[in-house]
C-alpha cells in the first residue's frame, strides 16, 4: 500500500515538473504516416529519441538555442546531446531528426517553447562553492512575476544522477524563495543541471534552466601550513606551504600560486615582491635584509586541471625577519631619557613645595671670623719687629708680632 502511494506520489511530481517546461511542437504532425515519429525529448539529460518505419542507414540529430548549434549522429534511434552540447532550454530551442537513406532524405523538426508568463521567470541566477564542499544558490525573482510567486529548484550532478529538488531554500522577508544552501557537494568531471520553476494563482511561471561546469564555481580556499625557515649565515629564507584543499584533485600539477611579501614599517605595509610560482610548493627569498620585518602571503588557482583558475582567497599573513636594532635603540634610549628627566623634575618640583629640600640639603655654615669678640686690640698698638738672621749663605727675614 505505501509502495503504491509513494508511486503515485513520484508520478504526479513528474507530471507536474513536466507541466511546468515546455510545449513541444513538431512538424510533421499531419502526416498520416511520418517515416520519423513520436519524437521526444527528455530535458533532464538532453535525450532526444524517436521511432522509425523505414530503415534508414543513418540519423542524424542537431540542436539550436541561445545562437548555439550542434550536429551528432544517432545510435539506435537516439542522440545524446552531453558535455558542451547540452544548452539551456528555458529561451526555447529546435531539435531535428535527418535521416539518410539510399534514394531520399527526411528531415523531422521539432521545437520546444516555454510556457508560462513573460518575465516571470527568475533572474540574475549564480552559485558559488566554497569550504570544499557547501554551495549556495541565489536568484532574483522575474520583473512581471505575480506576487504570490514561489520558487522551486532541482538539480542533479551530472545527467546520470537523479534530479532533486533542494532541501534548505534561502527565504526572503515575504517568504518567498531567493536561493538555496547546498552541504555535501561532491565536484564532478561532468556538467550540473539546474533547473528553476515556479507557482502561482495568478498566472503560469517559466522555468530557468542552466548548466554548470562546477569547478568553475568553486572559490578555492588559502594554502594551509605556510611556514618561513630563515638562514642568517646564508641570508635566506625558505618559504613553504600546503596547496589548497579540495575534494576533487590531489595533484600538485593542477595549482599555480600567488606570494606577496611586504615589508611591514611604521607607515604601514609597503609590498617588495610579487611573484608566481606555477606547481611548486616552495620558494627561496635570496639576500633579504635581517634589519626588517616581512609578512608573506599566498593565494591560488587552478593551472592546467578541472580546478577554477581564478585566484582564491588569501592566506593568513606569516610574519618574519627582525626589526631595525639601531633604531629600536635609539627609541629606547630616547623614552628612557625623556622618563629619567621626567623623574628628576617632578621630583624636585615635589621637594621644594614640601620643604623637603632643604632638609634634604641643609645650607653649607660660613666660616667664622677669627677676629670677631676681640674689640680691645687696637691695630695702631700692634708693633712689627723685624730681625735679620744672617747665615753663611742666605739671609732670612724674621717677623715677630708683637702685641
Amino acid at each position: 500500500m505505501l509502495a503504491c502511494l509513494g508511486l503515485i506520489f513520484m508520478t504526479q511530481w513528474l507530471l507536474l515538473v513536466a507541466q511546468m517546461y515546455i510545449d513541444w511542437q513538431c512538424t510533421d504532425l499531419e502526416m498520416p504516416e511520418p517515416p520519423i515519429r513520436n519524437l521526444t525529448l527528455n530535458p533532464w539529460k538532453m535525450e532526444l529519441s524517436w521511432i522509425s518505419s523505414t530503415n534508414f542507414t543513418e540519423y542524424k540529430c542537431s540542436v539550436a538555442a541561445d545562437n548555439e548549434k550542434a550536429i551528432i549522429k544517432a545510435v539506435d534511434m537516439t542522440c545524446i546531446f552531453d558535455g558542451n552540447l547540452m544548452f539551456p532550454l528555458h529561451n526555447g530551442a529546435n531539435f531535428s531528426v535527418t535521416a539518410v537513406n539510399i534514394n531520399n532524405t527526411y528531415s523531422s523538426i521539432c521545437t520546444c517553447i516555454p510556457r508560462g508568463k513573460k518575465g516571470s521567470a527568475i533572474e540574475n541566477f549564480s552559485c558559488v562553492i566554497y569550504d570544499v564542499s557547501l554551495m549556495n544558490c541565489t536568484w532574483q525573482a522575474g520583473r512581471n512575476a505575480p506576487g504570490d510567486t514561489q520558487y522551486f529548484l532541482y538539480w542533479k550532478n551530472s545527467r546520470d544522477d537523479n534530479e532533486t529538488e533542494c532541501e534548505l531554500y534561502i527565504k526572503d522577508e515575504n517568504g518567498r524563495h531567493v536561493g538555496c544552501r547546498f552541504q555535501n557537494v561532491m565536484i564532478k568531471h561532468k556538467i550540473a543541471y539546474f533547473m528553476v520553476n515556479g507557482s502561482s494563482n495568478v498566472s503560469q511561471i517559466r522555468f530557468y534552466d542552466k548548466y554548470i561546469e562546477l569547478y568553475t564555481i568553486e572559490k578555492l580556499m588559502p594554502p594551509s601550513n605556510v611556514t618561513v625557515n630563515c638562514d642568517k649565515k646564508e641570508n635566506d629564507c625558505i618559504i613553504q606551504w600546503e596547496r589548497p584543499q579540495i575534494s576533487h584533485s590531489d595533484k600538485d600539477r593542477c595549482f599555480k600560486y600567488e606570494v606577496k611579501i611586504t615589508y611591514k614599517g611604521n607607515s604601514g605595509e609597503e609590498v617588495v615582491h610579487t611573484f608566481t610560482k606555477e606547481t611548486e610548493r616552495s620558494h627561496i627569498l635570496q639576500s633579504y635584509s635581517m634589519g626588517k620585518k616581512y609578512l608573506v602571503k599566498i593565494r591560488a588557482a587552478g593551472h592546467n586541471c578541472y580546478v577554477n583558475n581564478a585566484w582564491g582567497e588569501w592566506s593568513a599573513a606569516v610574519e618574519f625577519g627582525n626589526e631595525d636594532i639601531f633604531s629600536s635603540l635609539i627609541w629606547i634610549l630616547s623614552v628612557v631619557a625623556v622618563a629619567m628627566f621626567l623623574v628628576v623634575f617632578f621630583t624636585v618640583l615635589f621637594c621644594k613645595r614640601t620643604h623637603y629640600w632643604k632638609t634634604a640639603f641643609p645650607p653649607v655654615p660660613k666660616p667664622k671670623n677669627p677676629f670677631n669678640g676681640q674689640h680691645d686690640i687696637n691695630p695702631e698698638l700692634m708693633e712689627c719687629k723685624m730681625q735679620s738672621i744672617t747665615s753663611e749663605n742666605e739671609q732670612i727675614l724674621v717677623a715677630e708680632l708683637v702685641k
